[in-house]
């Protein structure tokens, strides 16, 4: 597994972690972590800031995804999936040298390896569309 990867994968199950314990300290959250973790310091450090990011701009990346998911109230989304949404959005939001199909994509891996079945086809679409309101593109015609 790449740095990078395996960075997105602990950013995802530290903001898991920080959502489900009650949305408490990300400090505690993280140390926490990493007391059962053991990665390098460039995969730690990228990891933490996906984390932080997203939880320090959850307002604006739940309106976001929101947003996106039509057809789907935000709080029905299930938490680990909002949460791969949450370090995606983030990153196309703040992130623009990262190319969106790669962040796309590492989402789409991240859901298939800790949600359902149906939740990669979910993530892609959504993440898609925030993409593309982010881009000011148009909408997909669905047919």
């Amino acid at each position: 597994m790449g740095k990078r990867t395996r960075a997105r994968e602990c950013a995802l199950q530290m903001l898991y972690q920080w959502d489900m314990s009650g949305q408490g300290s990300m400090d505690r959250v993280a140390a926490l972590f990493w007391q059962v973790r053991t990665t390098t310091d460039e995969t730690r450090a990228r990891a933490e800031q996906l984390a932080r990011g997203a939880q320090g701009d959850l307002p604006r990346i739940d309106a976001a995804i929101a947003e996106a998911a039509i057809n789907w109230r935000f709080d029905r989304i299930a938490a680990i999936d909002r949460n791969i949404l949450r370090v995606a959005t983030y990153e196309l939001m703040m992130e623009p040298h990262t190319p969106a199909s790669v962040v796309i994509d590492e989402a789409i891996e991240l859901a298939k390896r800790f949600s359902e079945a149906a939740a990669p086809g979910f993530v892609n679409g959504v993440l898609d569309a925030v993409k593309r309101a982010l881009r000011g593109e148009p909408a997909r015609r669905r047919s």
